[in-house]
Parts: C-alpha cells; structure tokens; sequence
C-alpha cells in the first residue's frame, strides 16, 4: 500500500483523493532544518500517535501511542543523538511538543524522512498531522480529521509514503 501525494493538495490513497496541505516554501528533494519544505521521495511510516482526551481510540492496525504532555520530538540540529527522534521533555535542545492546545497533533503520524540514518539538519519532524484550514505547513503533510481516520482504516506499517 503506498499513499501517493499527488500535488501540493491532493493526497491519494487507493480509490480515495484527500484535499490536504504541504510545506509552505513546496515540495523538494533537498531540505534543511526550517526551509518549510515537504521533502520530495518515497519513505515509510512510523507508529500513530493521538491524543486520547480528544480522540476516541482510532481504528487501524498500525502500533498506537497516547501523547502524554512529556512528549516531545527533537528539532535541534546540534543535538546529535536526540535529533529527529522522540523525546521526554523538558529536555535542553530544541523541540516541537506533541501535546498542543491546538488539535494540529491530535492525531499525528511521523514520515521516516531522515529517520534511520539520520543527518543533523537535514530536516526533523516531518509529520502527517490534522488541519482545520489546509493552509500551508512547515514542512508536513496535513489533512482533515474525518480524512484522517478512513485514512488510518487503510494503511498499515508495511505502507510507504510517495512525495512526488
């Protein structure tokens, strides 16, 4: 299974075109740490993490994590062993905190983009997360909430993102 994001709002998977958002600054195939762009390639999926005081548990078979207020994900490029990866905070490098007081990451799946093998800099958390309004991302892909959860019924860990 491979969700395909066919232009900058369009995101498909099988029969199904979801209207959705990227990076502010477009799709590229070289990134950086905060150049706002959604990276251009084809990447798997890590774990859904969702918020379960605003979210019933959703339905899918992909591993479910609870996003606790000590939640964070590392965005600091001169942290070299916490970068791109999932942190307890508070913590002294940088970080986006997963647990917000807007609904952006209630529901949140990170894309393995510079995941494995990880290059300080490169760009870190780039996420499929919830949007109200579709406008522009720094950098993740977003989509409604109703898409999100049919979207969540269709993939599995083994499904892979393709950014074109």
């Amino acid at each position: 299974m491979t969700i395909i994001l066919k232009n900058k709002h369009t995101l498909q998977i099988k029969d199904f075109n979801f209207r959705c958002s990227v990076g502010k600054s477009g799709i590229y195939k070289k990134k950086k740490e905060g150049d706002k762009k959604t990276p251009k390639g084809i990447f798997k999926i890590e774990n859904l993490y969702y918020r379960k005081d605003r979210v019933k548990k959703p339905q899918t078979s992909l591993k479910k994590i609870e996003i606790t207020k000590k939640m964070g994900w590392c965005d600091d490029p001169n942290d070299t062993k916490k970068y791109n990866k999932l942190v307890k905070i508070p913590i002294k490098s940088k970080f986006e905190k997963l647990y917000r007081k807007d609904n952006k990451y209630d529901l949140i799946i990170p894309i393995k983009y510079n995941f494995d093998k990880t290059i300080n800099g490169l760009g870190s958390c780039i996420f499929l997360h919830i949007t109200n309004n579709y406008l522009p991302t720094a950098g993740c892909i977003a989509i409604s909430q109703k898409d999100f959860l049919i979207m969540l019924k269709l993939i599995n860990k083994k499904t892979k993102i393709k950014i074109l």
